[in-house]
């Protein structure tokens, strides 16, 4: 997968950046920004400096090194998903009801949009974001994941294998994988996807639109049947 455009610049001049905003937004900003077109790998401190307007001393001074910084562009966003997240898990619980992959799945769909308001296209960033976690491999990022959200990571694997007992955890692990895959590329494509589907089929998808359809299509994929082992 090539991350190597800029689908989703988030900020498109430095003024925006710096206006009205204190010295560690700033950064953070600038690094959200870099990080979505360049990658982590090949975003450097002094590009991020340049971006914001800052020198070094304020980024070691706010965050302390590189890997803080990233988790921290990142936490803005996990902040709001996953305390969201974790309320509809433990609100199906309550329920007392069996829950299907599709509910399951659905579950995501309000806390994901409630990025829209942590930052501009906030969805759409924050997938970027958590691709390129992936796809450039940040073990710190896992590392920072699984022990400031240990709680709502519990409720969520408890509630995927739940959802799906006929597969073993090791099944669900990779369905969870191919889950997110196919996520990622829906958001992280969805500008020239909605183009496509409006040129061709005269459909009007916004964020939401796609979100549900790619919920519908991985829920499916989830629950379906073990084929035979090769």
């Amino acid at each position: 997968m090539n991350f190597n455009y800029r689908p989703f610049t988030v900020l498109k001049h430095k003024e925006f950046i710096i206006r009205n905003v204190s010295t560690k937004e700033r950064i953070l900003n600038a690094a959200e920004h870099l990080f979505c077109d360049f990658g982590f790998d090949n975003t450097s401190l002094r590009a991020i400096t340049s971006e914001a307007d800052v020198n070094l001393a304020s980024v070691n001074y706010h965050f302390g090194s590189k890997k803080q910084l990233i988790q921290e562009v990142l936490a803005r966003y996990l902040s709001v998903l996953m305390p969201a997240l974790d309320q509809k898990l433990i609100a199906m619980r309550e329920s007392g009801e069996a829950t299907s992959t599709e509910t399951l799945f659905g579950a995501l769909v309000e806390p994901l949009l409630s990025l829209e308001k942590v930052r501009p296209n906030g969805t759409r960033v924050f997938v970027q974001l958590f691709a390129r976690a992936y796809y450039e491999s940040q073990g710190h990022l896992r590392r920072y994941i699984t022990s400031h959200f240990a709680a709502e990571l519990k409720h969520l694997n408890k509630a995927l294998h739940l959802a799906v007992p006929h597969l073993s955890p090791s099944e669900v692990f990779w369905r969870w994988h191919f889950a997110l895959g196919s996520c990622v590329f829906t958001m992280i494509s969805s500008k020239a996807l909605s183009e496509i589907a409006e040129a061709e089929y005269q459909q009007h998808m916004v964020i939401e639109d796609l979100i549900r359809k790619v919920i519908t299509y991985i829920a499916a994929g989830f629950s379906a049947p073990l084929t035979t082992e090769v």
